[in-house]
């Protein structure tokens, strides 16, 4: 009568070990620091691109200016994940980046497209760059909700998603923070030059947490 609630112990005490090792598998592994003058490639769309101020206010110059890293701006303003995907073969041959920042997915929520699209797009952007030779860091994008309309921004879930299951770190909160704050926008879906500022500092945060940018 004894062994049965001592089988069943041993299994409730082996499968909490394979639940605990599964859990420490979600964390991304500490990434490799870029060198100064390393290329890095910024894709996205207009908050990529730098839509709402100059050129030299986009985030990707201001990030080359805070790390010392060529930074190629691969923002196309209206692109959608879609567009970045079949853009991106071009973009790995030509720069041959160390590092690929992916935000996008902007555009496909504005446009109330497909989100297992999107998300599988988004996905396929990561796993393509890294199978290049590039490390890659995900950045989160604003999710089209209801309080949105009223100034509460949140990131969408599926990059959380991604990020998880593909292993890599995500700056997390960077576009949901700025784009709520009117002082930081040119518009409802656009920062202006101290709002690209701001982004830009966030990330290299993000940047130096995760061990891509030496502290």
């Amino acid at each position: 009568m004894t062994a049965a609630p001592a089988l069943a112990r041993r299994r409730l005490l082996a499968a909490g070990a394979l639940l605990a090792l599964a859990g420490c598998g979600r964390k991304p592994p500490r990434a490799q620091a870029i060198p100064s003058g390393s290329t890095v490639l910024a894709l996205g769309d207009s908050l990529t691109a730098g839509v709402g101020a100059s050129a030299e206010n986009a985030y990707p110059a201001v990030l080359q200016r805070l790390t010392g890293w060529k930074v190629v701006n691969g923002g196309i303003s209206g692109d959608t994940s879609a567009q970045a995907l079949q853009r991106l073969p071009d973009l790995l041959r030509k720069h041959q980046p160390t590092l690929v920042i992916v935000g996008i997915g902007g555009n496909d929520f504005l446009r109330r497209q497909s989100a297992s699209a999107t998300r599988a797009n988004v996905r396929r952007i990561c796993e393509d760059a890294r199978a290049a030779g590039a490390q890659v860091l995900l950045v989160a994008v604003p999710e089209l909700t209801v309080m949105a309309t009223l100034g509460q921004l949140n990131d969408h879930a599926m990059y959380e998603e991604i990020a998880s299951a593909l292993k890599i770190p995500l700056h997390r909160k960077g576009w949901s923070r700025v784009l709520a704050d009117a002082a930081l926008r040119s518009d409802q879906i656009h920062a202006n030059a101290a709002g690209y500022e701001r982004f830009a500092q966030g990330l290299v945060e993000t940047l130096r947490e995760t061990g891509l940018l030496a502290a």
